[in-house]
């Protein structure tokens, strides 16, 4: 059963992922820049699924990271050499505030699912702690 649960909150991420990458452009076509968009909302999908899973929260951050860094080469790739492995070798030269939205997407991609983690680890604690 637990690797149902674990399937749920993987296709919660990859759910509120795609909505992410997807609401990003929207809001970059409105004039706003909201990259913390795909890696944020990748977290609150996972976050819609319990699972006991620590490990987790760390798949979701390392995807959370990669969507966050996918999306902005899509947006803005760099003039010289559009390739993204090019954008990969050079993202110490993005501007601060990218940095910044891209690691904010990053730590609620990471933090939600393994609080929600942890939250479950609790519960089962208790459970168990009352039935003795």
């Amino acid at each position: 059963m637990r690797w149902k649960q674990d399937c749920l909150v993987l296709l919660g991420a990859l759910v509120g992922g795609a909505l992410g990458y997807a609401g990003f452009f929207w809001l970059a076509g409105q004039g706003f820049y909201g990259l913390v968009l795909p890696g944020g909302l990748l977290g609150c999908g996972a976050g819609l699924f319990q699972s006991r899973s620590g490990y987790l929260g760390v798949v979701c951050g390392v995807l959370a990271l990669g969507l966050g860094l996918f999306a902005e080469w899509r947006f803005a790739p760099f003039v010289a050499d559009g390739s993204f492995g090019f954008f990969l070798a050079h993202w110490r030269q993005l501007k601060p505030i990218t940095l910044v939205m891209i690691a904010v997407g990053t730590l609620i991609g990471f933090g939600i699912p393994f609080s929600r983690s942890r939250d479950a680890a609790a519960a089962d604690r208790r459970a168990s702690a009352g039935a003795a």
